[in-house]
Formats: structure tokens, C-alpha cells, sequence
């Protein structure tokens, strides 16, 4: 190109003659036909490019689609290399891709050459501009890692309304067990002070361990049932002239003695001793469903651990070999306190998957987005759906799904975009999909796609099962 015809493009217009003719030796011009791609997103940033005659598209992956983000046939409008300036030792990438709408005609510059003419020319202005980029990038640095801040203490807040529960019960369990340890204690001593015949001794330990073994096979009964089991075996107490029935028959009940195993058990024993026999049961039967209970309360406590272990990943190395299906469980119960419910959760896996190579603290944090994003977008009632499958041979793929009001198409290309948020000031700051994009995309090479109408929304993590 000539240095006239460069003073018609607004950049160059300003340029003393030196510099013109600088670019005049360096500036080539290239033609692409309508419908060619001129660069890829992704792709080692080479280039700098001008239009001087035609019409391109700008385009941005975005949930595995490629929208147009606009479109220009403006003379002198500038694309490719454009942070070629900044002296960084990462690579630099086109930031999208561009293709041709009409037969074009651009004037193209080696990118590392005009990079150093650049910082040259115009040291002020370089300082002011990586400045902006820094600032820019730090500031979105800033508000990602208050995003995963917000993430931790909502997940925080959950796991101890979580750890509460078990805790509490387990707390509650406990006292009433020393309550009826101190009730045997005394037994034992009526015993010995011979208030109970110490020959039926055998048979009351003999009807004790039997009725241990009938707790741990009692059935579940419904209100209706449990009502009409414990008026039944009330009256039979009471036929028997055995006192306090009432306070008897629901202790009985809930550990699985109905009337016709007490009848033949109690059959067993000298007739003198079936008061005695009856209480002892009672409190055989209370002291081992409280024991059952701190069991399933600490259980649940070491389940929860073991969940948040497995979720903050924080004894294991960042890169590992996972299951999906482990990290996904794990945080449906970090979750379960934001979940609640009113939120039916559906798991269908498929346990066939192998394990992959990732990032899995990482990948728990996707999963915490989009579960966060799924229940929000129900309002805390629906159903969450949370699935697996292979995709021929390269890619499993996790799908969230919910039975929300759907995502706008009118907003649906933008959900990915950094600060982009539809929940009201305040509850978002619009990083979450961007995060997990970058997760997905950028470190484990996969992709995220969407698909929402009414009542079925579905996120699709595409992650390569040949690892990252």
C-alpha cells in the first residue's frame, strides 16, 4: 500500500511521514472470498488486520455455538492482534473468530513487528492502555474470587445446618439413653435386693435378646398403622393388669413388638414376673433404638465430612484422576441446605463411565454453579435432575437439569458473559457461568451447552474422556 492511501485510514491519519513509510514497507494487503474464515478464535494471534473494502462478521463461542456478535464493512476497522503491544509471556489468541459476509480486501500486519513499532511509538499511551488491560483483569480477578467466597460461606452456612441436625439429635439421644441406663441400673438393684425372682432371670435376659434382635428388623409403619398398633397392644397391656400402658405400648410399637410376639414371649416367662418382664423389655427396646439413633446421627456427621473432604479436595492433589459421580454426590450434599426440601432431586447416572483426569475441585465448583443456578431458577420448588452419559467415544458429559421458567432466548447468547446476571441486584454477580466456562473450556478442554424452554432447562458439561 501506498503511504496516501494508509493517511485514509482513521489510525494512520495523525502519522508523520517516518512512520508512514514504516508501515508502507510492512503492510501487506490479502483478499478472502464471501463465506471464508479469516481467523479462529483461539488460534496464535499473528495478525493485525484492517478492512479496506467488503463486509466481515465478529463471532464469539458461546455455549458451544458460534453466534455473530456484530458484524462492520467501515473502512479501517481493526481486528486480530490487538493486545500485540502488551509484552506478556503468555501467548497471545485471537479473542474470536472473523469471516467474510462479502468478498473483502484487508491490510495485514505481522503482529509481533507492529507490537514493538507500537510500544515504541507511543510509550505513554502503551503505559495507559496495559494499565486499563491490568486494571481491567485484576478487577475481574477481584469479583471472581468473591464469587467463590459467596459460593464457600452459602455452602458454609448449609454444612452446619447440616452438621446441626445429627449433632443435635445425637446430643438429645444421649441423654435420654443415661436417663434409662440409670432406669437398668436400678432394676439390677431390685434384683438384687430380690424384688424379681431370681430364677426368671434367664428368661428376662433370654426375652431381652430376642427383643434386641426384633428392633433391628422393625418394620416402618405409617401413621395410621403406628396408631392402631399402639391402641391395640394398650389394651392388651391393660388387660393384663400391667400399669402405665400408655406410657408402654409406643416405646413397644416403634421397636416391632406387637401383640402376638409379646403374647408368645411373655407365654415363656413365670407368670409372677410379666410386669417386670414387660418394663424390662421397654427398656431394652428404648435404650436400643437411642443407641440406633446417636449411631444414624453420627454416621450422618462422618457423611458430611466425608462430603466436604470430597468436595474442598483439600488433601488431594489439584490434577487427579476422578469419578464424576463422587464429586457430583458430594456436592449435592454440600448443598442440601440450599436445595431444601421442596426440591426433588433426581439422580440418573450412568455407573459405566470411567474415571478421568481433571481438576476436581474445580469441576465442583462448576457443579455448584450450575445445582445454585437450577434451584434458583425453581425457586426452591421443582425437580433437579442430575445425569450422565457417554457421547461416543471422547466425551461424558454431566447434564443439570431443571423445571424452572426457562432462560429468554432474547438473553440466553449473553448468559455466559462476565457480570451478566437476570437475578436482582445484590444476589449475583454474573461470574458464575462465566467461571465455569472458563473451567470447562479453557482447562479441561471441554464445552458447556444449553438447552431451555418452560419447564425443562438442561446445562451440558462436555468434559474429553482422554483427560485434559
Amino acid at each position: 500500500m501506498t503511504p496516501d492511501e494508509l493517511r485514509t485510514l482513521f489510525l494512520f491519519e495523525s502519522l508523520d511521514d517516518d512512520r508512514i513509510g514504516w508501515l508502507a514497507e510492512h503492510v501487506e494487503t490479502t483478499t478472502f472470498a464471501a463465506g471464508e474464515e479469516i481467523l479462529t478464535e483461539g488460534a496464535p494471534a499473528t495478525c493485525f488486520y484492517l478492512l479496506l473494502d467488503g463486509t466481515v462478521s465478529l463471532h464469539r463461542t458461546i455455549g458451544g455455538d458460534q453466534p455473530e456478535i456484530s458484524r462492520s464493512d467501515t473502512r479501517g476497522a481493526y481486528f486480530g492482534a490487538t493486545q500485540a503491544y502488551l509484552e506478556i509471556e503468555e501467548r497471545h489468541t485471537y479473542q474470536m473468530t472473523v469471516r467474510a459476509v462479502t468478498d473483502v480486501r484487508l491490510a495485514q500486519l505481522p503482529a509481533t513487528e507492529f507490537g514493538a513499532v507500537m510500544r515504541e511509538w507511543f510509550p505513554m499511551a502503551m503505559h495507559l492502555l496495559e494499565g486499563l488491560l491490568w486494571g481491567m483483569r485484576n478487577s475481574q480477578a477481584v469479583v471472581a474470587h468473591r464469587e467463590r467466597l459467596v459460593a464457600l460461606g452459602s455452602l458454609s452456612a448449609g454444612l452446619t445446618h447440616e452438621l446441626n441436625n445429627p449433632a443435635a439429635a445425637a446430643v438429645r439421644a444421649t441423654a435420654a439413653l443415661r436417663e434409662r441406663v440409670a432406669g437398668m441400673r436400678h432394676k439390677l438393684a431390685m434384683l438384687a435386693g430380690g424384688a424379681i425372682d431370681p430364677t426368671a432371670l434367664p428368661a428376662l435376659v433370654k426375652l431381652q435378646e430376642a427383643a434386641v434382635e426384633r428392633v433391628a428388623k422393625a418394620p416402618e409403619l405409617g401413621a395410621l398403622e403406628t396408631s392402631d398398633a399402639e391402641d391395640e397392644l394398650s389394651d392388651w397391656l391393660e388387660d393384663r393388669g400391667i400399669s402405665d400402658p400408655w406410657l408402654l405400648a409406643p416405646v413397644l410399637v416403634g421397636g416391632g413388638l406387637d401383640v402376638e410376639w409379646l403374647s408368645t414371649a411373655v407365654a415363656e416367662c413365670p407368670s409372677p414376673v410379666a410386669d417386670p418382664a414387660i418394663r424390662w423389655l421397654a427398656y431394652t427396646v428404648e435404650t436400643e433404638m437411642l443407641m440406633n439413633e446417636i449411631a444414624d446421627a453420627t454416621t450422618r456427621v462422618s457423611t458430611l465430612v466425608g462430603a466436604a473432604k470430597q468436595y474442598s479436595q483439600m488433601d488431594r492433589a489439584p490434577f487427579q484422576v476422578v469419578d464424576v459421580h463422587e464429586l457430583l454426590d458430594s456436592t449435592l450434599v454440600m448443598l442440601g441446605g440450599k436445595i431444601g426440601d421442596r426440591v426433588r432431586v433426581v439422580r440418573d447416572y450412568d455407573r459405566g463411565l470411567p474415571r478421568i483426569s481433571a481438576y476436581a475441585a474445580e469441576l465442583n465448583q462448576v457443579w455448584t454453579n450450575l445445582i445454585d443456578n437450577a434451584v434458583s431458577a425453581m425457586d426452591g420448588d421443582g425437580t433437579l435432575t442430575v445425569r450422565t452419559f457417554r457421547n461416543g467415544e471422547r466425551d461424558l458429559v454431566v447434564e443439570i437439569g431443571d423445571t424452572g421458567e426457562g432462560i429468554p432466548a432474547e438473553v440466553r447468547e449473553r448468559i455466559f458473559e462476565p457480570f451478566f446476571t437476570t437475578k436482582p441486584v445484590g444476589e449475583g454477580t454474573g461470574l458464575g457461568l462465566d467461571i465455569s466456562w472458563r473451567i470447562v473450556v479453557n482447562k479441561h478442554h471441554g464445552d458447556i451447552k444449553v438447552e431451555s424452554a418452560p419447564g425443562d432447562t438442561r446445562f451440558q458439561v462436555w468434559l474429553p474422556l482422554s483427560g485434559v
